[in-house]
């Protein structure tokens, strides 16, 4: 019985231990932290570009979804910079949120379809449709704090 209990007790306890998130942990590439930027500052860089490639430092708002690696980051007055892995094979824990992250990937302004004509070629003039909100398709992602 004293056996079994014992097995119990180290069974939850690496299951706990496995969630926790060690600082340096590399999810994907391992990211090249030269020239990088706070998150809350992307959108004032990208200005009128539609997409670039950076590095994000940043905080993880909260995980979305572990498997596919979905995540949100912290980003200026309150916006969040949602986040996946480019690569489906990489899963993150849940424990992520609330750690500080640098990101290496592709931020790109989202567009909204006018009048869901974006492939029909429907010969109307399209308005301008970049919207405010960017999303960044992440590399690497190294945890930092």
């Amino acid at each position: 019985m004293k056996a079994l209990t014992l097995l119990f007790a180290l069974l939850f306890s690496v299951a706990a231990w496995a969630q926790q998130t060690p600082h340096g942990a590399i999810y994907g590439n391992k990211p090249n932290s030269a020239g990088a930027m706070d998150a809350s500052k992307v959108e004032a860089f990208m200005g009128k570009k539609i997409r670039i490639t950076a590095t994000l430092t940043g905080k993880v708002a909260k995980v979305t979804k572990t498997k596919g690696g979905w995540f949100d980051l912290q980003g200026a007055n309150g916006k969040v910079i949602k986040a996946h892995f480019q690569k489906a094979g990489i899963n993150i824990p849940a424990s992520l949120a609330g750690h500080n992250v640098i990101a290496e990937g592709i931020a790109s302004k989202e567009f909204i379809a006018d009048d869901h004509q974006h492939l029909a070629g429907n010969g109307k003039p399209q308005k301008n449709n970049i919207t405010d909100s960017v999303s960044f398709a992440v590399t690497g992602l190294e945890v930092d704090k």
